[in-house]
C-alpha cells in the first residue's frame, strides 16, 4: 500500500512568511493606534458610567477575539462577560439588561446575529459600543460609539483568513481595558484580588498568620539551658533557632545558629555556658496580620533568616524562617 508522504516546508519560505505576517500585523495595530480619536474617549466614558456590567459578543473569530477582551477586562477592574451572538437569539440574551453595555465585534459589520442582537438591545435601554472593520457598516451605524479596526490586508497570504483584522480588533480591547483601569486607579492589590492563585496573588494576599509555625511548633528553651541541650533545641526545631523563655515563661530572647558561631569563635567552649550569655535579647518580630512579603524585606535588611510573631502585647504566637517564605511561594 503506498504511504502519503507529507509535504515538506521550504525553510527559507516559512521565515519569509513569518516575518510577513509579523510586519503586517505589527502595521495594522500601528495605523490603528494613529487613527484614535474622541470616539474612544466615549467609550471609555459610556464603560465607566455604565451601572450594570459589559456583555462583549462576537461570533466565529470575533467571538473568540470577544472571550478574551472580557476576560481582560473582568481581571482588570471592569465587571464583564463573553455572550456568544448565535446563542444570545436563543435565549441567552435575557443576560443583558438595561443598565449593561455591550460591546459587539464584527469586521464587516453585517454579522446577522449581532444585527439581530441589536434592536433588541436598544429595545431595553442598553447602549451598544461596536469595533469593526467598516466604519459605513450596519453595526457601526447603530452604535452609540463605533471603534474603527480596520487594517489595509490579512495577513493570510490569500487575503481571507481574519488574521490582521482579529489582531487590531484585540489589540484595540486591551487598549480600551487598560484605559478603563487606569481611570479606576486599579492598582497591583485590585489585580491580586482578582489572581489569588498568581504568584502576584501569593505576593500580595498572603499574610504572616498563613505561613508561620505555630506556637506549639516553636522550639523553646529556658535562660539557664545549657548550650548542648539548646543546640539539640534548635536542631530539632529545623527554624535555625530557639526561643528562649525567662522564668515565668515570658518571651526572654532568641538563639539562633548565628550567635552559636559567633560565641564559639569569641569563646571557644561552649558545653558549660548558659544560653542567657550568649542569646539575642532583642529578636526581631512581626505581627501576625502584616503581609508575609513584609516579612521578606525585614529578613532581607537585617540579613536574618528568622522573625518570631508576636500579638500586640509581646506575646508568642509562632515564628517563621525563609524557608517557610519559599514554600509559601512568597518568594
Amino acid at each position: 500500500m503506498a504511504t502519503c508522504t507529507p509535504p515538506q516546508p521550504n525553510a527559507n519560505r516559512a521565515l519569509e512568511m513569518a516575518r510577513r505576517v509579523l510586519r503586517i500585523e505589527a502595521d495594522a495595530v500601528t495605523a490603528l493606534s494613529q487613527r484614535l480619536d474622541a470616539s474612544f474617549i466615549r467609550a471609555t466614558e459610556l464603560i465607566l458610567h455604565c451601572h450594570g456590567r459589559v456583555i462583549v459578543s462576537g461570533i466565529g473569530k470575533s467571538g473568540h477575539v470577544a472571550r478574551k477582551i472580557a476576560a481582560t477586562m473582568a481581571s482588570t477592574g471592569t465587571p464583564a462577560y463573553f455572550l456568544h451572538a448565535a446563542e444570545a437569539i436563543h435565549g441567552d440574551l435575557g443576560m443583558l439588561t438595561r443598565d449593561d453595555v455591550l460591546i459587539a465585534i464584527s469586521n464587516s459589520g453585517e454579522g446577522d446575529e449581532l444585527l439581530t442582537i441589536v434592536p433588541l438591545v436598544k429595545r431595553q435601554g442598553g447602549r451598544l459600543i461596536a469595533i469593526t472593520g467598516k466604519p459605513d457598516s450596519a453595526l457601526a451605524r447603530e452604535a452609540d460609539v463605533h471603534l474603527d479596526a480596520g487594517v489595509a490586508e490579512e495577513a493570510c497570504s490569500l487575503n481571507l483568513a481574519p488574521t490582521a483584522s482579529t489582531t487590531a480588533a484585540l489589540a484595540l480591547g486591551d487598549a480600551l481595558a487598560v484605559a478603563l483601569l487606569d481611570a479606576r486607579g486599579f492598582g497591583p492589590e485590585d489585580f491580586a484580588r482578582s489572581h489569588p492563585a498568581g504568584a502576584l496573588g501569593r505576593k500580595l494576599l498572603t499574610h504572616v498568620r498563613d505561613v508561620m509555625r505555630a506556637v506549639d511548633e516553636v522550639p523553646t528553651v529556658t535562660v539557664d539551658t545549657l548550650i548542648p541541650a539548646a543546640l539539640l533545641s534548635i536542631t530539632r526545631g529545623g527554624l535555625g533557632m530557639t526561643v528562649v523563655l525567662d522564668a515565668d515563661g515570658c518571651l526572654a530572647g532568641i538563639l539562633t545558629d548565628g550567635d552559636l558561631r559567633r560565641a564559639l569563635e569569641k569563646r571557644g567552649d561552649l558545653r558549660q555556658i548558659g544560653v542567657g550569655e550568649i542569646m539575642t535579647t532583642t529578636p526581631r518580630s512581626i505581627a501576625p496580620e502584616r503581609l508575609a512579603v513584609e516579612a521578606v524585606e525585614m529578613m532581607e535588611q537585617f540579613k536574618i533568616n528568622q522573625l518570631l510573631v508576636l500579638d500586640g502585647g509581646g506575646r508568642l504566637l509562632g515564628a517563621l524562617n525563609m524557608h517557610d517564605l519559599f514554600r509559601a511561594k512568597v518568594i
